[in-house]
């Protein structure tokens, strides 16, 4: 289980990412399945239609429920989702730190208190582990401290540290838990993310520091949480140096396709978002000419695809009239057909990038396409 690159034109890399779930063409957009399910009624075969390379899961959520000790039980993610793909799961950090009003962090961990019902909870790096081993992903991110920005220098350099000393409890607790026959997958790869908020120091300190510990990939964290796209890139531009060339990048929670196009020219080889699957759930469909709103009027006689660029099941079939029609009269199947566009889009926009990378042409691609594509119509 490696990561090889291939070639890189500027700062791009064109790789590829051996798993136990298989392999990865790198760049690489993670479908996003909070609960073990596409918001918008996709299923794993959707996913796999749609050139879906990796499904992304949230240990946070499956925690509280269905619970992952009866995912263990019923056979880890795999099995229980029928995804027979690569499938990454997040920490539970950032959702800990987004969601949970009242909580208290600790060298120990955190305690906080279940956005569902209330009742209180404990999570530090063991126990983040713990889960995650149960769920039995192809990748685990270790457990970290996002903290909001701006923030203050101070606490920011005082969390980095933090994290890195949870990062080694991480890497111990995965081995316990393989070494005692306890994860549901013995072959479980563990991501350690990098923070330090916008301050450049501590961004490239933490990233010098953890990539140390020689871990199987390495992913940005703490950005795209409403700090501008420009302060976003520096930070990209300042980590990559710094992060080890022969193991697989990762930015976390972005983004529209300009970022992508964007991060990919700065070093990064794997993305996930929730935008292209809730953008869908209200109508804002990706084209190559930009993005439409499938319920304003002017697409009400329109019998052209929503993309005629695009050959998703989609496009091939349906009218932007009835794309439009399904919204008006809130039918689910609006948002199903929605989201399956969107999803290939972002899935088929990473073909299209790696494409240009093994001709040499995406600077060119990167120059027309990074503003374009975010473009409202």
């Amino acid at each position: 289980m490696s990561y090889r690159l291939i070639k890189t034109e500027h700062a791009a890399r064109r790789g590829q990412f051996e798993t136990v779930h298989g392999t990865v063409q790198t760049p690489a957009f993670m479908n996003v399945a909070t609960a073990a399910a596409i918001k918008g009624g996709l299923s794993a075969f959707d996913l796999k239609d749609i050139g879906c390379q990796v499904m992304l899961c949230n240990t946070y959520h499956l925690h509280l429920r269905p619970g992952d000790k009866l995912v263990a039980e019923l056979g880890g993610l795999h099995k229980f989702t029928r995804w027979d793909g690569p499938i990454l799961t997040d920490s539970g950090g950032f959702q800990v730190f987004s969601l949970a009003k009242l909580r208290n962090i600790t060298e120990e961990g955190v305690t906080f208190h279940s956005h569902l019902d209330g009742h209180k909870i404990f999570m530090g790096p063991e126990e983040s582990m713990q889960i995650q081993a149960n769920l039995g992903s192809t990748i685990a991110m270790a457990f970290d401290e996002c903290v909001e920005n701006p923030a203050q220098y101070d606490y920011a350099k005082a969390s980095c540290q933090r994290t890195v000393r949870w990062l080694a409890r991480c890497k111990a607790e995965m081995a316990r838990l393989k070494n005692e026959g306890l994860a549901t997958n013995p072959h479980q790869l563990l991501f350690g993310i990098n923070q330090g908020c916008t301050f450049d120091d501590l961004r490239v300190e933490h990233m010098k520091t953890i990539a140390d510990m020689d871990l199987d990939g390495y992913a940005i964290g703490g950005l795209a949480v409403g700090e501008p796209a420009e302060e976003m890139y520096r930070i990209i531009t300042a980590v990559e140096p710094f992060a080890p060339k022969d193991k697989i990048r990762y930015l976390m929670g972005v983004g529209t396709p300009g970022n992508i196009i964007e991060g990919v020219w700065r070093g990064v080889d794997l993305f996930d978002c929730v935008m292209p699957s809730r953008n869908a759930r209200h109508g804002h469909l990706n084209t190559w000419s930009g993005i439409i709103n499938i319920k304003n009027l002017k697409y009400e006689k329109d019998e052209r695809p929503i993309d005629p660029e695009c050959d998703c099941p989609v496009c091939r079939n349906f009218s932007r009239a009835y794309l439009r029609h399904l919204f008006k009269a809130d039918e689910m199947l609006g948002m199903r057909l929605a989201v399956m566009h969107n999803l290939y889009f972002y899935n088929h926009l990473m073909e299209r990038i790696r494409a240009e990378l093994d001709a040499g042409t995406y600077g060119a691609f990167h120059d027309r396409y990074v503003s374009l594509l975010d473009t409202r119509i």
